[in-house]
């Protein structure tokens, strides 16, 4: 048996304690927040427990299935179908399925097939190697033409990327187009899934489990140093002392991780220190009716500095209509700045310009929940980029959402990566990528 803390109670550092608990080892759990969940965690909208960041399952997130039917709450997966808009020259417009790109206008006929073929072939191609030292402007302009990248995807990507826009890599965009590719009924129906009760039911039930299993879960209590000593990871330090360990897992954003361990080698931290995050203000509106008929709307519109919205209650019934906005951007932006209530009035704005219908007098409730840390940015040869999970000191394992690459965040990706963090405990597997 060994001592095994793991830093961060989001979905990953919580399916690693679990998975370490259940294999027999004395396992403490140590989180800055006053809840669990991280990205997945819950707040009260006003009577309404909601995600602070909307999260949807999809079809192939097979490590969540697995992982609700070992804590026996497999049965709580509900299945919806839904559909997908694009806001564009002032109207809105149905998409995702072969006769909506048929009927979308602005492009011609040769482009909307070969933007067919693309999303199609996507779905089923099984690797991505051969795209990851290729952009996404390059590889969509190779397949459909610089008119759809122009028109279609370069907008999307300004507004979540900014200068980074044309340096996102090919293979995370292919990713993201699989995903929701094999999340279907049929060529002409997507469907989505969410889990009852939100994901507050997933998280509530692995923190029981581990307290079950005999481990510990602490929350509100930032950690201020991973120990090592002789090159080995031997505890964590709190301001409430320190934890004896035999391992730690550290699952808080890569950009933390030099502060926190300093006897990590300058070489290690300046591999963290060089990966780089955009961060998010995610805005959620409740509202008295509803905007769209489409789970996800996005938004190329001049004037409108948001590419998308969410209508969540489209896919979870949530009573009063609920509306994600997230604005994605460097922390360095004038926007990052802005208070709560002015970024709330410039969404609903953006949400009036997509239906014109929707009042101020429809506002229920707002709120917003931000995040320093939460895109990697991943350029073309991105995952050359990424340190082993296993670092140098032995007994210290380091990952968080940019490990997932290509893969984009996601609980599944959390799910899988934290099990195979655990599994290698005692290990110390040289060059283990997770």
């Amino acid at each position: 048996m060994m001592r095994v803390v793991v830093v961060g109670a989001g979905a990953m550092g919580l399916a690693a304690a679990y998975q370490a608990a259940k294999s027999g080892h004395a396992v403490t759990v140590v989180e800055a927040g006053a809840e669990a969940g991280g990205m997945a965690a819950h707040f009260d909208f006003g009577g309404l427990s909601l995600e602070r960041y909307y999260h949807f399952v999809c079809r192939t997130d097979k490590p969540t299935f697995d992982l609700m039917a070992e804590l026996g709450i497999g049965d709580r997966m509900v299945w919806k179908p839904t559909t997908m808009g694009y806001f564009i020259g002032g109207k809105l417009h149905k998409w995702g399925d072969p006769v909506s790109l048929l009927r979308f206008p602005g492009l011609d006929l040769a482009s909307k097939l070969r933007y067919g073929a693309l999303m199609f072939l996507s779905s089923k191609r099984p690797r991505w190697d051969a795209l990851e030292t290729t952009s996404a402007k390059d590889w969509i302009t190779r397949w459909c033409g610089r008119a759809v990248y122009d028109k279609l995807w370069h907008p999307l990507f300004a507004l979540k990327f900014y200068e980074h826009a044309d340096d996102v890599s090919a293979a995370w965009i292919w990713t993201r187009i699989r995903r929701l590719g094999n999340s279907r009924r049929s060529m002409m129906q997507e469907e989505l899934g969410h889990i009852a009760g939100g994901t507050a039911t997933l998280v509530d039930a692995l923190v029981a489990k581990i307290r079950a299993l005999g481990g510990e879960v602490r929350l509100g209590e930032p950690v201020e140093e991973v120990v090592v000593e002789r090159g080995r990871a031997t505890g964590v330090r709190t301001a409430a002392g320190t934890i004896p360990a035999d391992a730690v897992i550290s699952t808080v954003p890569t950009p933390l991780v030099s502060r926190m361990v300093p006897g990590l080698p300058a070489e290690s931290k300046a591999q963290y220190d060089a990966i780089q995050n955009i961060g998010v203000a995610c805005l959620v509106f409740k509202l008295k009716r509803s905007v769209t008929p489409h789970f996800w709307v996005n938004i190329v519109e001049p004037g409108v500095p948001i590419p998308g919205i969410i209508e969540f209650s489209n896919l979870r019934d949530t009573g009063d209509t609920v509306v994600y906005v997230p604005y994605y951007m460097p922390t360095t932006n004038p926007r990052w700045g802005w208070s709560d209530a002015a970024l709330l009035d410039e969404a609903f704005a953006a949400i009036r310009r997509v239906n014109p219908a929707v009042t101020e007098a429809d506002r229920i409730d707002g709120h917003v929940a931000r995040l320093r840390y939460a895109q990697p940015i991943c350029p073309p040869g991105f995952a050359a980029s990424i340190p082993p999970v296993q670092t140098p000191v032995h007994g210290l394992q380091v990952a968080d959402t940019c490990f997932y690459y290509p893969e984009d965040r996601g609980i599944s990706e959390s799910v899988r990566l934290g099990k195979a963090m655990a599994d290698a405990l005692g290990y110390n597997v040289p060059g283990f990528q997770g």
